[in-house]
């Protein structure tokens, strides 16, 4: 993984590019631990040899695995960083596309990197955190405010 920041104001903007054999939650997590995030948001392209996406089931109250065991384009990589419990907690959701133009979309639990994953990681100005949410079992993103 290698990283260059490319804006600096009030908040930071990164350019992260993951290279092949790299996994994409783990390379994520460690540079968002690394920086300290406890508030951002990103957006990426490229591609994974094999991923493995997650459908939440309600009833269960956990993700079902679907493996992608082939070359895939990742046509979008979104998520974000919160704190939970103290630590950057990544949540993401991918949409990537086969060989013959058909899409596959999720909860992005792996991704396994082939040739490059060009992410913007932009930190966010306000901390935002995860409560444990009883009726989902998820940690879900708890603002402060909430509108009238």
């Amino acid at each position: 993984m290698h990283y260059q920041l490319i804006h600096q104001g009030d908040t930071r903007t990164w350019a992260v590019v993951l290279d092949t054999g790299e996994e994409a939650n783990a390379c994520l997590l460690a540079f968002a631990k690394e920086q300290h995030l406890s508030a951002a948001h990103f957006t990426a392209i490229g591609a994974f040899e094999r991923a493995v996406l997650g459908y939440f089931d309600w009833n269960s109250k956990d993700y079902k695995r679907n493996a992608v065991d082939e070359q895939v384009e990742v046509v979008s990589l979104i998520g974000d960083v919160a704190l939970e419990g103290g630590e950057p907690k990544l949540h993401m959701h991918a949409v990537l596309g086969q060989s013959d133009g058909r899409a596959l979309g999720g909860h992005l639990l792996e991704g396994r990197v082939r040739p490059t994953l060009e992410v913007i990681v932009t930190q966010s100005p306000a901390h935002l955190r995860r409560r444990h949410d009883p009726a989902s079992g998820l940690a879900l993103i708890h603002l402060d405010k909430e509108l009238p």
